[in-house]
């Protein structure tokens, strides 16, 4: 593939035929001032040493020369170069709870928004390590696969919402296991996995999950956000209420959590308003052996303005050697006499 990097600049060529306009009213000028004194041919045979042909060729290698910088300074690029970038890190895979009750208001403004705010926090303070999301509520979905792009992982982080799965509920199992299977399948990398819910579920298959999760040398850090005492949901300025019209409350299932970090040799962390934990979390990450992550880049080209760059310099250069007259110490080595 061939571009310019800067292509707007090549607007500079039209400059060329001015050039050669004005060079042919300056020729045409001095013809006319040369006719003044006598007959043409008669007035050159009196110059020997003015060379009509040296200005011509210095115009000709000048103009050259301006081309050929115009094209330097646009850049011209060939195909894309693939670079691959090194750096030690570990992969954090965020399983981030969006069902309704994360909508409770016992955080400001609500679970959820205090969960997307830490999480945005932390993705723009990061630079060696791979991110991914998944959401999970009745069901499970990759919303982020694993990158390096802070900001597309920044982007995905401001968009969690209930909305992002159909299925309502807290299947903590599926989230782990789907999360489980969304890291790279590179040997020896280290990965951890980060829970964040208010855990408000009775399933024992996460504590299963998180073993299984654990086997394949994944680290499950859990953060609980909610209140053990708990809190109504509210969704459009309503309370949701059961089938008794009762208002539905939803509370922090400490145990569950504690037990899940434990399987998954990882811990536990209560968020609160002032503190969320994932600092804390973080902290221990870096405590943890990294591995080497390489990641391919396409996005640089290859330069080729280095060459015409040359070549315009040599073109400069030889224009200002030859002179507009003869030398008249050379004058006998003159070949085109």
């Amino acid at each position: 593939m061939f571009r310019f990097a800067n292509p707007h600049l090549l607007w500079l060529l039209l400059v060329v035929p001015v050039m050669v306009v004005a060079f042919a009213i300056v020729l045409g000028v001095r013809r006319r001032n040369l006719q003044r004194f006598g007959n043409i041919e008669v007035v050159k045979g009196l110059l020997r040493d003015v060379s009509s042909w040296r200005v011509h060729a210095k115009f000709i290698l000048f103009s050259l020369a301006y081309v050929a910088l115009v094209f330097a300074v646009a850049r011209p690029q060939f195909g894309a170069k693939l670079r691959e970038e090194k750096r030690e890190g570990v992969e954090m895979m965020f399983v981030v709870d969006v069902s309704n009750s994360m909508l409770a208001e016992d955080f400001t403004p609500n679970r959820l928004d205090r969960t997307r705010y830490a999480i945005d926090k932390l993705f723009a303070s990061l630079n060696q390590d791979r991110v991914g999301v998944v959401v999970f509520a009745g069901e499970a979905k990759v919303q982020l696969p694993i990158t390096t792009d802070y900001r597309m992982a920044r982007n995905f982080a401001k968009r969690l919402s209930p909305s992002l799965v159909e299925v309502q509920g807290t299947d903590l199992s599926d989230a782990i296991d789907l999360a489980s299977l969304s890291f790279s399948q590179r040997e020896n990398a280290s990965r951890v996995m980060i829970l964040i819910t208010d855990g408000e579920a009775h399933d024992a298959d996460a504590v299963v999950a998180a073993e299984r999760a654990a086997e394949r040398g994944i680290h499950i850090f859990t953060i609980g956000i909610g209140s053990p005492q708990g809190a109504p949901i509210k969704i459009d300025s309503e309370f949701i209420k059961d089938e008794k019209g009762e208002m539905v409350v939803s509370r922090l299932n400490e145990e569950l959590l504690q037990t899940i970090a434990e399987k998954g040799k990882g811990g536990y962390i209560r968020a609160s308003n002032a503190e969320f934990g994932l600092s804390e979390i973080v902290e221990e990450i870096e405590k943890m052996e990294k591995s080497e992550l390489s990641t391919l880049h396409f996005d640089e080209y290859n330069e080729q303005f280095y060459w015409i760059l040359w070549v315009a310099l040599a073109l400069l250069l030889l224009e200002s050697l030859l002179l507009d007259r003869r030398n008249p110490r050379l004058r006998r080595f003159n070949i085109f006499e």
